[in-house]
């Protein structure tokens, strides 16, 4: 069974995803982010794949995909850093990564690729929902790979019933109409579409990203939903805490208190 597959089956709330991008502070930190973010409990970890133009991504996320480039990373070089990840880490891991430099490196190889380093599934926020049922699909289920899709406060009922029923792993439940950064709390109207979402009663878990950065906001998603990403938060912390280590630890105290 996927790992995902495990971890929504064994935690049914207050599920916790981070995510963070590869070869970031340093080039060789992909790694002990991973064993710093696992010894802290961390359910789910979602590594970054840098890409010059993230679109989705806020000025934070953004900074930290530039440094990484700048580092040197790159497509080849993140999956040799994962090749013996599997020998250290158990939790379910997800690439989250935009088309261009995977298309580059060849979709089916990048699929390939990331098997063979135990990873579970794949989030590329820039591939459109048809095309992935057109011409990725029958490549990510080939090789075992979850593809989990996005959707925000606008995506319709009948495309969150089609993704619903058409990908696999989790549903990332985008929280709100803009690109990622931290948040101190919800609105209404960001209640409202978490409600609207849940009643829905749909087959797959959602996890709820985009704006959480505290317990507050925390606690709102794990209220519904079956728990929160975390990203720009993490990666501030990355930059600002003297080790890896002491910023997983960070994060963690953040949403207790």
């Amino acid at each position: 069974m996927n790992r995902i597959d495990q971890l929504f089956e064994q935690k049914k709330q207050n599920i916790l995803s981070v995510y963070f991008t590869a070869g970031y502070p340093k080039l060789n930190d992909t790694l002990p982010v991973l064993e710093a973010l696992q010894k802290n409990g961390i359910d789910l970890v979602e590594i970054g794949v840098s890409f010059s133009d993230p679109l989705a991504d806020g000025p934070v996320i953004q900074s930290s995909s530039t440094q990484a480039l700048r580092n040197g990373i790159s497509v080849k070089l993140l999956f040799e850093q994962l090749a013996n990840v599997r020998q250290t880490i158990s939790i379910p891991l997800v690439l989250m990564g935009y088309l261009n430099p995977i298309l580059q490196f060849g979709f089916e190889n990048y699929c390939r690729k990331a098997a063979e380093c135990g990873i579970d599934g794949l989030i590329l926020p820039d591939l459109p929902f048809a095309e992935y049922m057109k011409s990725y699909k029958s490549t990510t289920d080939k090789y075992g790979l979850h593809t989990i899709m996005l959707i925000t406060p606008e995506t319709s009922e009948e495309r969150i019933r089609m993704i619903d029923e058409n990908t696999s792993g989790f549903i990332y439940m985008v929280s709100s109409a803009s690109v990622t950064g931290a948040k101190q709390a919800f609105g209404e109207k960001n209640l409202e579409y978490f409600r609207r979402v849940n009643n829905m009663n749909l087959r797959h878990p959602r996890l709820i990203g985009f704006g959480i950065s505290n317990k507050a906001t925390f606690d709102a998603a794990c209220e519904n939903a079956s728990g929160a990403i975390i990203g720009s938060k993490f990666v501030s912390l990355l930059a600002s805490e003297k080790s890896i280590d002491e910023a997983a630890k960070k994060l963690v105290e953040a949403l207790q208190k």
